[in-house]
């Protein structure tokens, strides 16, 4: 009877060191639920800022550029080359061609007086380098006296009238004001910056815009707001 009842005391002991066991076990496993619920928000709260942070990156910023003091009104800031060619004076074809013409006459003058002796063909190919070189130098001189009236760095009514006529004409017929662009917002902004004001340094490094974008250093609400008013008045004249 008393190893019946020493084996029962027994067994009890281990069945409740059991159920203690069970119950820790629920527990820990109770407390790892509690733990993973916040990392489980701590992760997606993360993927959640990875996605924010991500759809902000993509988004393209456009910053204002300086705006240079000078005595005329500021047209464009980097005009694209085909419309600084369009937009120049008889006087810029003018003042080239005498540019060009300098070189090469002055040459063939100094030649005359103090002839160089060179031989036969020697001259000419002096004449034909100097003359390359007088084209360079005049072409420079006439597109950087274009392209100043854009900067408003010289006198430019007459470039501002054409301007504000050629954007509000485009605004009224649905186009892009400078044209349109196969580079992403981003790109457009890195060709406008390399040659924005660069005829400045024309002397040094002859620089020119080729490319299409939206950023020219103006408001471009002037040239709506102009063609709101254009086409206000074309409505009230027609209804009259």
């Amino acid at each position: 009877m008393v190893w019946g009842f020493e084996l029962q005391r027994r067994t009890g002991a281990g069945l409740d060191a059991l159920d203690e066991l069970q119950h820790a076990t629920l527990d820990l496993a109770c407390s790892q639920s509690r733990l993973r619920d916040p990392l489980d928000g701590i992760v997606l709260s993360a993927a959640t800022m990875s996605n924010t942070t991500t759809a902000q990156t993509s988004q393209t910023y456009q910053f204002p550029s300086k705006t240079v003091v000078t005595d005329w009104p500021l047209i464009d800031n980097d005009p694209h080359f085909k419309r600084v060619i369009r937009y120049a004076r008889p006087s810029d074809y003018v003042h080239g061609a005498v540019a060009t013409a300098f070189g090469p006459g002055f040459l063939y003058t100094m030649e005359k007086f103090a002839p160089s002796y060179v031989g036969k063909g020697g001259f000419a190919q002096a004449m034909r380098l100097t003359g390359f070189i007088g084209a360079c130098g005049g072409f420079l001189y006439f597109y950087q006296r274009s392209i100043l009236r854009f900067y408003g760095m010289s006198e430019n009514a007459r470039e501002v009238q054409m301007d504000m006529r050629e954007m509000v004409d485009k605004v009224k017929a649905g186009k892009p004001l400078y044209g349109e662009s196969q580079l992403t917002p981003a790109m457009q902004g890195v060709a406008a910056r390399q040659s924005r004001y660069s005829a400045l340094f024309m002397g040094v490094l002859p620089w020119f815009n080729f490319v299409n974008h939206s950023q020219h250093g103006v408001d471009t609400a002037k040239y709506y707001q102009q063609a709101e008013r254009e086409l206000e008045a074309e409505r009230l004249s027609k209804s009259s």
